[in-house]
């Protein structure tokens, strides 16, 4: 068996170099850059070891003729969505219409990307059919499988994760379980293959809601003058306490997911009200930790017009370079429209992506040194022995949003501290 992987990312490339370790694999991207800088051993997602990524022996291109030589296709391309929250699946029918006039009679094409319920069935399966003129369940056969990769997460990798898989039928069921199990220790097996696509869009939305609370609680226990870290420190000594953080919401699954199934929802006549109320508070965080930082500053008579300002951490979670719809933005955006030009620095961050995507500079840390406020934005392994004393003016700021430092100790140094 030849399998293709499309889409060379952060869940496509990772699925490829393990594959390549027990078959044939055909790694395809539209990006011809990326393709070189894979020869070369260059991996900028940093989610497989640049050695084994050398050793592995995917055949990359961007050929896509190339598909053609494999019987069993993986989709694994971005479902983000548009300026109107709705779902863009653009890439993923790109991606249908490309493989389509490839596909080999027989052939197997699971979708790993997440979608809302009916996709694979209602919309892969008819392009897939118009371009190969092939017909679905007779000619070839989909499954869907659910990507479960956590960027930066060097415990939770494929091979270790329970994978979720389903087929359109008992058969095309048991040989995608097959595959995958070449690759992964426990595979599950779920009904139907509308029911993966729901497990996968629920995962990322109960976990959305679940922060949207903490981060209502913050909100709430900031009027109370109530420190939430130690709210939440005593609450977790009840044995089933659910152990979840307020802070920003950003990257390609969980501020996205949910518009999926909320978009469905409407489309069924369904109006969710909780969904889309976490969704809100989420995305209202940015604004909300700016706002609460002028503030703060003004309380400590500091001159907002003069104030210099460091923001440390741009990706949208800590220990990964992925700056993909990172919430930290919505802090600078707040800072400008007060006159406040914050120096931004994130060791781990892609720069390029950074000025490509928000056209954003990324400073390095030596550039830091007497700024009035320090916001620690996201929680990098390299800023918990962070020397913010070197940073900070005498008496200036911290901003401490995922709580990594004591705030006794910042404050037993001459320093202001805040924290959600």
């Amino acid at each position: 068996m030849v399998i293709s992987v499309i889409g060379l990312g952060y869940v496509g490339l990772p699925i490829a170099v393990a594959f390549a370790k027990k078959l044939s694999v055909i790694g395809f991207d539209t990006n011809s850059a990326k393709i070189e800088d894979l020869k070369n051993g260059l991996d900028v997602t940093q989610e497989v070891d640049p050695q084994e990524l050398k050793e592995s022996g995917v055949k990359f291109t961007s050929d896509a003729d190339d598909l053609g030589d494999a019987s069993f296709h993986i989709i694994a391309v971005p479902t983000p969505v548009n300026k109107n929250k709705a779902p863009d699946l653009g890439y993923i029918k790109n991606a249908c219409r490309l493989l389509g006039p490839r596909l080999k009679a027989g052939a197997v094409t699971v979708i790993e990307s997440t979608v809302y319920p009916g996709v694979t069935e209602d919309i892969c399966v008819p392009i897939l059919e118009k371009k190969s003129g092939l017909v679905c369940g007779k000619d070839f056969y989909v499954g869907y499988s659910p990507e479960r990769i956590n960027p930066g997460d060097k415990v939770n990798r494929l091979q270790t994760i329970v994978k979720v898989v389903s087929g359109m039928d008992e058969k095309t069921l048991d040989l995608i379980s097959e595959v995958y199990e070449l690759v992964v220790d426990n595979v599950y097996r779920a009904s139907s293959i509308k029911v993966a696509e729901a497990a996968k869009v629920i995962e990322n939305t109960q976990r959305d809601i679940n922060i949207a609370f903490m981060n209502e609680l913050a909100m709430l226990f900031k009027r109370m003058d109530i420190d939430t870290m130690e709210v939440l420190k005593a609450a977790r000594t009840k044995w089933n306490f659910l152990d979840f953080l307020p802070g920003l919401v950003g990257g390609h699954c969980i501020g996205v997911d949910p518009y999926y199934l909320t978009y469905r929802a409407q489309e069924l006549g369904y109006q969710p009200q909780m969904i889309l109320a976490g969704r809100r508070i989420n995305d209202d965080m940015g604004r909300f930790i700016a706002e609460s930082v002028i503030k703060r500053l003004i309380k400590m008579n500091t001159d907002i017009t003069c104030c210099n300002v460091a923001i440390l951490g741009f990706t949208f979670k800590e220990n990964c370079p992925d700056v993909r719809n990172t919430r930290v933005v919505d802090i600078i955006k707040e800072l400008w429209e007060y006159g406040i030009n914050p120096i931004i620095c994130d060791p781990f961050a892609d720069q390029n992506e950074a000025k490509r995507h928000y056209d954003i500079e990324l400073a390095s840390l030596d550039k830091i040194q007497g700024v009035c406020c320090l916001i620690v934005a996201v929680a990098h392994k390299e800023f918990e022995t962070l020397a913010f004393e070197k940073m900070l003016s005498p008496g200036g700021l911290l901003v401490d949003v995922k709580g990594l430092f004591d705030a006794d100790a910042v404050k037993a140094k001459g320093f202001s501290y805040w924290r959600l």
